[in-house]
């Protein structure tokens, strides 16, 4: 039997308060087991049973846990010693508390949940969100009654059929609750600039961030923030005409695909913790955008879940969400990101990055593949160079091209956009892999090509 502590695993020699934490932490979190008679290092060290111990063991579990938990037990044998096996699931009401204190398992330990996590721990539970409860500090006085209708207006013109005032309106949608406000109801309408909502926004000369050309605050409701943001990227980002022989109309063509960076600011202000002391951030540099925003994901979602688009969106903040989502603004819980992957990709630009920064979320694009110049000389001085004992095709520098600017890309999309059979790509890759040139990292689901000179 070879076991280790891990996230549903943990072992206890004896039984004590700290296996009662255990059976916590697991019911707060994703369930698990306790092996009470097993070392930390996996050794089986065994405990003895009296008559009624394994029934007493269950009592104090019992009465020291609000809402009281009653783990399964079972009693094994291992290299002839007995071990006991506590197992609870994840509990449908949380938090769990353990003589009023709360834990949480995470990775193979298990940590004192804060206030703030209890409080989403409830929320959770309730399958609610913080925007939803009431907002003591506001009233309806300090709504703006245009920005409601203006909402109204946009829900309507979606084929939504209200008819409502706009006082009736807030009620039916329950953004006042027993006439009064919401926190979604005040964040999305409010009258007067505070720092609830505050975006702060810097365009910078240099890539380093050192010297800031202009600069911007918005305090505004979220229903002016998305246009607010955009006004200020466009401001400082580089428009193009295309003139089209065959058409009557000149295309515009910025540094960035607009609907891609609208987007991203949406889901910014849609799913920003507003109960943060941070502010959400744009920056805006000669060859690059990053937007920052407060605001860890969930625990069972990873970035690599939220790039390849395999997880199930639970918006933070569902009354906004669900506003925006009427509005037409948000098509559809969780697909905002493969949206935005495609959008940069269909552009020939690089895959946009997330990562989890500072108590949030920092994305980040980029406004050109590799120059011209760049490029050829690393194509030449890796093709030719180390390999000029292979005489590439063209199709085949035209695939490490496309790697190039692309990393993480897989063979599907580099067929697609390259417009290339699928079979011939992986031809193509099996060469650029064979001389090292590139290598393949993660699964087979969400992986994809890297440069092995980048590694």
């Amino acid at each position: 039997m070879r076991l280790s502590e891990d996230k549903h695993t943990e072992f206890k020699q004896s039984f004590n308060d700290d296996v009662i934490i255990s059976l916590v932490a697991f019911a707060n979190t994703k369930g698990g087991m306790v092996y009470v008679g097993m070392k930390d290092d996996g050794k089986v060290c065994g405990v003895s049973l009296g008559k009624e111990s394994l029934q007493n063991w269950l009592n104090d579990i019992k009465l020291k846990t609000e809402p009281s938990i009653i783990p399964d037990a079972e009693i094994i044998e291992i290299d002839g010693r007995t071990v006991v096996v506590l197992s609870v699931q994840e509990y449908p009401v949380k938090p769990i508390s353990m003589r009023g204190r709360y834990y949480s398992r995470q990775m193979n330990s298990n940590h004192l949940m804060s206030a703030f996590e209890i409080s989403n721990s409830i929320l959770q539970t309730k399958n609610s969100s913080w925007d939803f409860y009431v907002d003591n500090q506001h009233t309806i006085n300090d709504i703006d009654f245009d920005k409601v209708e203006y909402c109204i207006s946009k829900m309507q013109r979606r084929g939504i059929n209200i008819s409502d005032a706009p006082l009736e309106f807030l009620t039916k949608k329950e953004y006042l609750l027993d006439g009064r406000l919401t926190f979604g109801g005040y964040l999305l309408f409010k009258a007067n600039e505070d720092l609830m909502t505050t975006i702060e926004l810097g365009f910078f000369q240099d890539a380093e961030g050192v010297i800031i050309k202009d600069s911007a605050r918005l305090k505004t409701c979220l229903v002016d923030e998305v246009d607010g943001v955009m006004d200020f990227v466009k401001k400082h980002i580089n428009m193009a005409i295309d003139i089209v022989p065959t058409q009557t109309e000149n295309i515009q063509r910025w540094d960035y695909p607009l609907d891609a960076i609208r987007e991203i600011v949406l889901n910014m202000i849609v799913h920003r913790d507003y109960r943060s002391s941070a502010d959400s951030v744009v920056k805006i540099y000669p060859d690059r955008m990053e937007f920052y925003n407060p605001g860890y994901l969930p625990e069972d979602i990873s970035i690599e879940d939220l790039m390849s688009n395999n997880y199930s969106s639970r918006p933070r903040n569902k009354q906004i969400a669900d506003t925006f989502k009427d509005m037409g603004e948000i098509e559809k819980y969780g697909s905002g990101v493969r949206r935005v992957i495609d959008m940069f990709l269909n552009c020939g630009l690089p895959k946009p990055q997330w990562k989890q920064r500072s108590g949030g979320i920092v994305v980040t694009v980029w406004k050109n593949s590799i120059p011209d110049g760049q490029l050829n000389g690393q194509l030449n001085g890796q093709l030719n160079g180390q390999l000029n004992e292979y005489s590439f095709s063209t199709a085949q520098k035209k695939t490490f091209e496309y790697i190039t600017a692309h990393e993480g890309c897989n063979a599907i999309q580099i067929s697609k956009d390259l417009e290339v059979p699928y079979r011939t790509i992986i031809k193509h890759i099996d060469i650029l892999l064979e001389k090292n040139l590139i290598i393949r990292q993660g699964s087979k689901k969400t992986g994809g090509y890297y440069l092995i000179n980048k590694q």
